[in-house]
């Protein structure tokens, strides 16, 4: 092992005990995990925090109940114009990534074993399933500029003379985005369940033999078809990309856009209701982050009656985890779709049963974002350091390309009793804002299939009350004490 591996490896080791100071009590045992948070016991008055957010997205839906429709309609539809670009460099982009993205694949086969050390773990797990979810739901769509199968498929396609979309295989329409929901749910087991996701060569050969797979279905079925229906990371951002504040709408066909200011969650608003498979896919994202949280509680670990001060590991848990997280799923759809029919039927909704679940499941999408970022901010407060460290010499060789390989790890960003006051605070925030605007959202949604203000009202108590069960579900899962 390198010195500089050895180092992080010390480094992230007083971090964590930092964080879980019952841990010098144990014996440590070598293991792999994922980026997550790690959590620590709080001596916050939680209960008030709790209580506080549940009453913040009570009276924002009293207070939405009572204004004027039209006035949240002026609201919604303010843009301020800012400028027009075109997707010309969009192809040289996604190249470039497509060439990251191979170099790191490179490094995950060949170099260090340390996770802390190799850039590829760090980039896929802190990089981009944390830090560019969360630009994807502040500046929008940057995901279809940066992902590493479009450049290699536009030059794929013209060497084959394939020119446009009628020579290619189409997709069955009952298909609809189930390929989408069976990936995600693939790839939250091996990033949640899997013993050993952060394994520089074993991420490597599931990411190298995954992007090889979409690119073949691709080359079948098409660019568009495939990665919107199919290519579970390009739906998942794009849903949260319909939070964003940035909005940009085509001037010309296939060209240029005009990039507009909006208010966060507007364009959710303009969506059109999901199908089946799309409910799905948005329930899975927020229920797998869920019980990312719930799966090292005090609580989880006590139901299956395993001590948390003696947690056996991930290879131990491999059932447990995933009962847990179908489990999880299916109890957020059930209470999701009763809430739903429980609404339709106050309202006395002349809508389909469908129609409304499709379409107010885009509420949905800001609790589902506020969620990811909050449960996983201390990772990249602390991952994302190692990250620019390892991204400096990805191959474990000595190098130091960005001048960052030694540089100094600040653990104690996310360590003692300051940083947990303002850490917990911040994530606490995050949290009952995401749901106050799944309320402010859900009501702007409701008046499309009622326009009568009351019924629009009287159809979201039901998921008013699941919005503030879950508010308080998320804060606890931020003050309980957890394990692992």
């Amino acid at each position: 092992m390198s010195g500089r591996t050895e180092r992080g490896a010390v480094e992230r080791f007083r971090h964590w005990l930092a964080l879980h100071p019952a841990a010098l009590t144990l014996l440590p045992t070598p293991a792999f995990a994922h980026a997550s948070d790690l959590g620590h016991v709080l001596l916050l008055p939680t209960g008030y925090y709790i209580a506080g957010g549940a009453l913040a997205v009570a009276a924002s839906f009293l207070v939405l109940a009572l204004l004027p429709p039209a006035v949240l309609d002026r609201f919604w539809r303010r843009r301020l114009p800012l400028f027009a670009f075109s997707d010309g460099f969009r192809t040289i982009s996604s190249l470039i990534s497509f060439a990251g993205f191979a170099i790191l694949i490179a490094a995950g086969l060949s170099g260090s074993r340390d996770p802390l050390s190799n850039p590829l773990p760090l980039v896929i797990w802190t990089l981009l399933w944390v830090g560019l979810a969360m630009l994807q739901g502040l500046l929008g769509d940057l995901w279809s500029w940066l992902n590493p199968w479009y450049g290699p498929w536009r030059i794929i396609s013209r060497l084959i003379g394939r020119k446009d979309e009628a020579q290619e295989t189409r997709l069955p329409t009952w298909l609809g985005s189930w390929p989408a929901v069976i990936l995600f749910f693939a790839f939250a087991w091996f990033e949640l369940i899997d013993p050993a996701p952060d394994d520089p060569a074993r991420l490597a050969f599931a990411a190298g033999l995954y992007w090889l797979l979409t690119f073949i279905a691709m080359l079948v079925f098409g660019y568009r078809a495939w990665s919107r229906r199919c290519e579970f990371l390009t739906a998942f951002f794009a849903m949260v990309a319909r939070f964003a504040l940035l909005e940009r709408k085509k001037v010309e066909r296939d060209e240029d856009g005009r990039l507009n200011l909006c208010w966060p969650g507007a364009k959710l608003l303009a969506a059109e209701p999901l199908p089946a498979s799309g409910i799905a896919f948005l329930l899975l994202a927020l229920s797998s982050v869920s019980f990312d949280g719930l799966s090292k509680t005090f609580f989880w670990l006590g139901l299956f009656g395993i001590n948390p001060l003696e947690y056996p590991g991930r290879t131990a848990m491999i059932g447990v985890g995933s009962f847990g997280l179908v489990l999880t799923f299916v109890l957020l759809a059930a209470a999701f779709l009763l809430a739903v029919v429980l609404g339709q039927r106050l309202a006395a909704s002349r809508h389909s049963f469908g129609q409304a679940t499709g379409l107010l499941v885009w509420s949905i999408v800001p609790i589902a974002l506020a969620y990811h970022v909050a449960h996983y901010l201390t990772a990249l407060l602390v991952d994302g350091q190692y990250a620019i460290a390892a991204l400096s010499d990805p191959f474990a060789l000595g190098w130091n390309l960005f001048g960052t390989s030694d540089m100094q790890i600040e653990a104690g960003v996310v360590a003692g009793a300051d940083s947990a006051w303002w850490l917990w605070n911040l994530q606490a925030g995050i949290i009952i804002a995401g749901h106050m605007l799944a309320v402010l959202v859900a009501h702007g949604l409701a008046w499309r299939l009622h326009p009568i203000p009351s019924r629009a009202a009287l159809s979201q108590l039901p998921l008013t009350v699941l919005m503030i069960a879950y508010t308080v579900f998320g804060l606890w899962l931020l003050a309980t004490p957890t394990a692992g």
